[in-house]
This record gives structure tokens, sequence and C-alpha cells, in this order.
């Protein structure tokens, strides 16, 4: 199914995120991947059609929580979430609309 609108995938969700712009990207916009127990291994940012990169301190703060952030556009982000989660991949993806 082709979902163009924002999401939040977690290994028990996927939900809607009413995603801020890229830029302004903070840890409180993250709140169903922060409730996750146990913390996901880490977590897929789609950043929408291309490749771009969120503010150091999102990382930061997210890295400080124990969650690794692999940035990657959109697109790339949905393919590695299947092929993860068919490993039974304890991780959660951000991604951002096409």
């Amino acid at each position: 199914r082709r979902v163009d609108s924002s999401l939040v995938l977690t290994p028990v969700s996927a939900m809607p995120w009413d995603a801020p712009a890229l830029e302004t990207l903070a840890i409180d916009d993250m709140a169903q991947v922060l409730g996750l127990d146990p913390a996901p291994e880490f977590m897929l940012l789609g950043t929408g059609p291309a490749l771009s990169h969120p503010p150091r301190a999102f990382i930061q703060a997210m890295e400080a929580r124990g969650i690794g952030v692999e940035v990657m556009d959109s697109r790339a982000a949905a393919r590695a979430w299947g092929i993860l989660r068919s490993e039974d991949r304890w991780i959660a993806a951000a991604i951002l609309g096409l």
C-alpha cells in the first residue's frame, strides 16, 4: 500500500505523524518511538524525496537515550524497514511524506 503522508512505524504499530519541517525536528516529536519498551535498536529517519540531514541536536538527543538514527530518503527508509522487520529486528522508523 502506498502512503504519501508522514508516519511513524514501530514493531507494534503504524501511526500517522504530524511531522514538523525536518530542520525543526526535535526529540519531543518522537514520543511514539521514545515510548517503546524496550527501546528500539535504532530508528530509521526518512527525510522525504531526497536525503537531508536533521539538526545535529536531534541526533544527539536520540543517541543520549540510546537510540541511534539512520538517515536516508523516505523510499529507502521504507525499503529498509521492510527488510529489517522481516528479520524480526526491534526498530522504529519516522518517515516524512513524499
